[in-house]
């Protein structure tokens, strides 16, 4: 259901025509006024998915406006642990029909035959057992990325998901529905994209445990929990902590214990199209370059991590380094120009992209045995660097197919059989195992060798066994048993 537009036209659109190069890209082939109406006519015409709603606020809150401006979703329940939080009074209002819960499971006790589709935004620790149990109901899954915070419980989910081929699953790397995917995959079948040996992967905008006492000793002091928040049901799996605002709202992303670092919050979001189209799977080995700020609890101040791949067919090995933390930039080829961040990015570390001033902007640089490639984050295309080459090359470029619907409605329009996902588990999975696997190498700050057929760490007794986390909480046991 993709839309072909020429290069001529290509040029056009994005003001290169002249230079004869594909320099704006498909962020500039945007759907014309008309386009855009008669997609709303089209989705109005295929109906509503009813929906369930398992985190209200914050992150939730914003991809719930995403959902609702797709006009084919219908929130019947929604779930949350803080009710009284700004965001989720504000879904509440949005949705005053649909039933509100604390508890996802009770939700599902209650509600489950009125709905088909469950979204869960809910920190990256808590994912895993309400997409098992959404999955062992019969229920078509959108989930945040990343995918969990185990290894063992990304497998699980996978798993669940090859046991039901019927039902659709979605991961919340929402640019890659956007024009990155064609592209990425035209120029990769066209042979522009050919023999790539090492990308450099980069996010060095502040993160919010930077400022963070690296000498910690132990997990903070107990404060008073929000009112009317149940700070139990809030760790659902995983072992209890007592509240303090460190944890809850949103800076859990910088405990071990509760999240994946900048690691896991970005890395789907920048390598997303290179691990699909170029066939990675899992690294066998991840090895820790430098960090800053290194300790047992939180994540370190900067991280540098290189993730090695085997040959895959015809493609030659390849290596990524990930580059995180201030100033802790890859090396910048000559030529590489100006970097931007795309429209698309949200709010970084609580701060909006703009404040977030940095001397490139979160992105990739990949190289071939021929070429060069940047481009940044979420949906952002891809270009050849130096510019002058990509001039150069302008007309051995291929078509790329436009986007026709976004992330969102993509899961939509795969629940009601008109299109198929973009990144199902089988491919979103695997993608959050590299950074499962590159978390457990920050985390033990040692080289970690891993088994790809076996999917076991065989240098390192204890990180294998880290694979599988530790048990979960009582009471939760059943959903590793799903």
């Amino acid at each position: 259901m993709s839309d072909k537009i020429s290069r001529g036209d290509f040029l056009l659109k994005s003001g290169l025509a002249a230079a004869g190069v594909m320099m704006g890209g498909l962020a500039s082939a945007a759907p014309t006024a008309q386009k855009a109406e008669d997609k709303k006519k089209r989705f109005a015409k295929l109906g509503k998915v009813n929906v369930a709603w398992v985190g209200m606020a914050n992150r939730g809150r914003e991809v719930m406006r995403e959902f609702e401006k797709t006009g084919m979703a219908n929130i019947v329940a929604m779930c949350d642990v803080d009710l009284k939080s700004k965001g989720c009074q504000e879904s509440i209002k949005a949705h005053p029909k649909a039933k509100v819960y604390t508890d996802f499971r009770k939700m599902f006790d209650e509600m489950g035959s009125k709905f088909e589709a469950v979204v869960v935004e809910t920190p990256d620790f808590s994912h895993f057992p309400c997409v098992m149990l959404a999955l062992n109901q019969g229920k078509h899954v959108y989930v945040e990325k990343p995918m969990g915070r185990t290894f063992y419980e990304c497998e699980l989910m996978i798993q669940a998901a090859k046991r039901n081929p019927h039902l659709v699953t979605q991961g919340g790397n929402q640019g890659h529905s956007d024009a990155n995917y064609y592209q990425f995959k035209a120029w990769k079948e066209a042979g522009i994209i050919k023999n790539v040996t090492h990308v450099d992967a980069h996010m060095n905008n502040s993160r919010r445990w930077h400022g963070y006492d690296v000498n910690i000793d132990r997990f903070p002091q107990a404060e008073p929990i929000p009112d009317g928040m149940d700070w139990d049901l809030w760790h659902t799996t995983q072992q209890f902590h007592e509240f303090n605002a460190k944890y809850h709202p949103g800076n859990w992303r910088s405990w071990y214990d509760f999240g994946m670092g900048a690691l896991g919050d970005w890395g789907a979001h920048l390598i997303d199209t290179i691990h699909e189209f170029l066939d990675l799977g899992l690294p066998y080995e991840i090895t820790p370059v430098k960090f800053e700020g290194w300790n047992t609890y939180f994540f370190p101040m900067s991280s540098t991590i290189n993730f090695k791949f085997p040959r895959r067919g015809d493609m030659p090995a390849m290596d990524i380094t990930w580059w995180d933390g201030i100033g802790n930039y890859p090396p910048i080829p000559e030529g590489f120009g100006e970097s931007k961040m795309g429209a698309d990015v949200p709010t970084i570390g609580g701060q909006s992209a703009a404040a977030s001033a940095v001397k490139i902007n979160p992105g990739t640089i990949m190289y071939s045995d021929e070429l060069i490639f940047k481009r940044g984050s979420h949906g952002a295309i891809t270009h050849i660097i130096p510019e002058a080459k990509e001039k150069e090359m302008a007309s051995m470029l291929p078509e790329v197919p436009t986007p026709t619907s976004n992330h969102y409605e993509n899961f939509l329009l795969a629940v009601m059989g008109e299109e198929k996902a973009h990144s199902p588990f089988e491919v979103f999975g695997p993608l959050c195992q590299v950074f499962c696997l590159g978390v457990m190498a920050q985390r033990l700050n040692e080289k970690i060798i891993f088994d790809r057929e076996t999917k076991r760490i065989v240098n390192n007794r204890f990180a294998d066994a880290m694979l599988t986390n530790t048990p979960p909480r009582k009471g939760w046991e059943e959903f590793y048993k799903m």
